[in-house]
């Protein structure tokens, strides 16, 4: 079983959430989200907010508040193999209210469908709110070109 090494980003301003599944091995040894290089998470953020892509974690952080964005991810604890979705077992959600208690979240958003699984399963009933599925990031998501993904997460304005 992995725990989840990563706490949520958000404020009291945040508007928007967006989960995604559970951290690659990439992103828990950087200690924060969408770690790995081929992943296309903060390009697309950067594009769909017109701004340049952050480049370390702290620059990362500051961005995501700027523009009333949550974020975090479905799955608290699980086991997973390396970095495969389709490996993850026995999750153990996280529990998101600690955000929209302390948080204006308008919006929610899942990256990918694995993200949309797991969210459906353990979470939507739970808060009475769904998410809506946007196409993953991840580099194995290979069918999405970076500008397909950009004019899709565009809903997020």
């Amino acid at each position: 079983m992995i725990n989840h090494p990563i706490p949520p980003v958000y404020n009291n301003e945040s508007k928007i959430l967006i989960l995604g599944s559970f951290p690659s091995v990439t992103s828990r040894e950087a200690d924060f989200f969408y770690g790995h290089k081929q992943n296309r998470f903060w390009r697309v953020l950067a594009a769909v907010f017109d701004t340049e892509i952050p480049e370390n974690t702290e620059e990362k952080k500051i961005f995501l508040i700027k523009h009333g964005i949550a974020l975090w991810d479905v799955i608290g604890a699980c086991d997973i193999t390396g970095s495969s979705d389709s490996s993850i077992k026995n999750v153990i959600p996280n529990d998101i209210s600690i955000i929209l208690d302390n948080a204006d979240i308008q919006s929610i958003y899942v990256n990918g469908k694995t993200a949309l699984k797991y969210y459906n399963k353990y979470i939507r009933d739970e808060i009475n709110r769904d998410a809506i599925c946007l196409p993953s990031t991840s580099p194995a998501n290979a069918a999405w070109s970076l500008e397909r993904l950009v004019d899709e997460w565009k809903i997020i304005l």
